[in-house]
């Protein structure tokens, strides 16, 4: 499975791997709806499973995707601050539309 992370997820992305909480724990892109030929994901700290795979990806930072959701192979996280603080997840071996 794959995984791509762009420079501002990363920053996000380590800050929350070393808050309080974190201890343990790894990060987590998931699906949150399936649209038929698309879905729509969120990210969370979580703790491996064994239906997962651990991606590693060129920021330094290792992905959880469970190896049972196709959707999720190919994910590729951005966070943008403007227009408005959050991340962006989309997969460009899906089709997928902006919200």
């Amino acid at each position: 499975m794959n995984c791509k992370i762009n420079r501002n997820a990363a920053k996000v992305l380590k800050q929350m791997l070393e808050s309080e909480e974190a201890e343990g724990k790894m990060v987590r892109v998931y699906v949150t709806l399936e649209h038929g030929d698309h879905a729509h994901y969120d990210v969370k700290l979580d703790r491996p499973t064994n239906h997962d795979e651990i991606v590693k990806t060129d920021k330094g930072i290792d992905v959880l995707l469970d190896k049972r959701e196709p959707f999720l192979d190919g994910v590729w996280i951005k966070y943008f601050y403007v227009p408005q603080a959050g991340f962006e997840i989309t997969n460009s071996s899906t089709i997928h539309h902006h919200h």
